[in-house]
């Protein structure tokens, strides 16, 4: 089911009609967007496919081109399709938004439409200048997204989830002085820090704290896996961390 109906006069704005087409089909994918000329397969019943797809849209955008004024005895022909489709749309409830295309189109009169058409001059428009396409086109396409929730989602559902921290293995051998493993940590602990990208590496002298929420004077140390040695140690230090966390208190 197209989601946006677009609406177009052939001989002005079919152009600009095939941009917001190919805008929308692009973000949102090829089926979300309606244009007749590329909607409707040949041999098919045009009438029926074009006011089934208007009465199951969400939005119907009116391309009004520089002459769209101009052709005023169509706008007045009851089977002038472009008047039939706003009109279908305003009885359905259907937003709808006039797109102005090009730099110097003008907004709508109400004296220059025909009476059941005059609604028109008085909605909220967007200008598409062919000049200005990739931003003018951005610009639609949020505001697409905006009017049609469903839209929006979409275009969000398959954006790439944060990847989960993997696990990290770290080993030591013999170290004399202190050595700090944390997340995070605050305070001064006097001597050299040695930062690389798994974290801060100190040397001095004290007690061993590992994977608990410590604070040691003016010190703070937290997160999964926190280590915090003071004073010399022989041998390795074999440490592993972004698994489950584990209570403090927990001696399982």
């Amino acid at each position: 089911m197209a989601d946006v109906f677009i609406n177009y006069r052939t001989g002005d704005g079919n152009e600009t009609a095939a941009l917001i087409d190919n805008e929308l089909s692009n973000r949102f994918g090829k089926d979300r967007a309606f244009r007749a000329s590329k909607s409707i397969p040949p041999g098919t019943i045009y009438p029926d496919a074009l006011l089934t797809s208007l009465r199951r849209s969400a939005l119907l955008l009116v391309v009004i081109g520089a002459d769209w004024v101009n052709f005023q005895s169509r706008l007045r022909d009851p089977e002038d399709w472009v008047r039939k489709e706003i009109l279908e749309a305003f009885a359905c409830g259907l937003p709808v938004v006039p797109v102005l295309a090009g730099r110097t189109t003008e907004r709508l009169k109400k004296d220059d439409l025909p009476a059941d058409l005059a609604r028109l001059a008085e909605l909220q428009s967007v200008r598409l200048d062919t000049q200005n396409a990739e931003a003018d086109l951005k610009r639609l396409g949020d505001l697409v997204a905006e009017m049609v929730p469903e839209l929006h989602d979409l275009e969000h559902a398959d954006a790439p989830a944060a990847p989960e921290p993997c696990p990290v293995s770290n080993s030591a051998g013999d170290i004399h002085g202190t050595a700090v493993q944390s997340r995070d940590f605050t305070g001064d602990v006097g001597g050299t820090v040695i930062k690389g990208p798994t974290g801060p590496v100190h040397s001095g002298n004290g007690n061993i704290y590992q994977n608990s929420r410590h604070v040691s004077g003016g010190r703070h140390y937290s997160g999964d896996g926190m280590t915090n040695f003071e004073g010399d140690h022989h041998g390795d230090i074999r440490h592993r961390f972004g698994g489950p966390g584990r209570r403090e208190d927990d001696e399982r």
